[in-house]
């Protein structure tokens, strides 16, 4: 199971973050070339795409099984950034020519920066199990449900973002950057939304 951030993941992040941001602001300064993509590039975009089609399919299961109007309109939330981001990674690999699928080698390579779980090499996301309990469920058990593993899944996407910004040569160009600095801001106030929704009591 993912673990949640620490202030201290989160701080290095940052900077690495901003490293690589004042590279890519250097390189416009001067009139440099916008560095090439990294082979850790495509792997984040092949991998993201994989990633939030599952959060797309347990968002898909909210209207018809949850009790909480405010679920229901997150879950609208996170289905709308999250197809918005994967039409701007899909169209990034096209234009590229590279392939929208996730490649083998970037789960062995989550895998060797200890950020895998068993399934599919990628941090955060839920077992076939895990769905079919989440499929099953309705009213207040499955809000709980819906609420643990979407933040489960989000941290998962933060630590894709933190592996891409830590590998070396990777999250330099700018596109790339963008991208992976919305995943980030997004994953994270939706974390801490979904956290007060699980703390809060179900409007009546």
């Amino acid at each position: 199971m993912t673990k949640p951030f620490s202030r201290r993941r989160a701080a290095a992040l940052l900077v690495a973050a901003l490293s690589a941001c004042a590279a890519a602001t250097a390189a416009a300064q001067t009139g440099a070339v916008s560095p090439r993509y990294a082979p850790a590039d495509v792997a984040f975009m092949q991998g993201m795409i994989a990633h939030h089609a599952q959060a797309l399919k347990m968002t898909a299961l909210v209207p018809g099984r949850s009790a909480r109007a405010d679920v229901r309109l997150l879950a609208e939330r996170i289905a709308a950034s999250q197809v918005s981001e994967v039409a701007q990674m899909r169209q990034w690999l096209r234009t590229r020519g590279l392939d929208t699928a996730a490649m083998a080698g970037q789960h062995q390579h989550q895998h060797a920066a200890g950020a895998a779980d068993d399934h599919g090499g990628m941090p955060g996301m839920l077992t076939e199990a895990e769905l079919a309990a989440l499929e099953a469920a309705s009213g207040a058990e499955f809000d709980r449900l819906f609420l643990e593993y979407m933040i489960r899944h989000h941290e998962g996407a933060l630590t894709m973002v933190a592996t891409l910004f830590f590998t070396n040569g990777a999250g330099q160009e700018p596109e790339i950057f963008r991208l992976a600095t919305d995943v980030d801001a997004d994953q994270r106030a939706e974390i801490a939304r979904m956290r007060a929704l699980l703390g809060a009591p179900a409007p009546r």
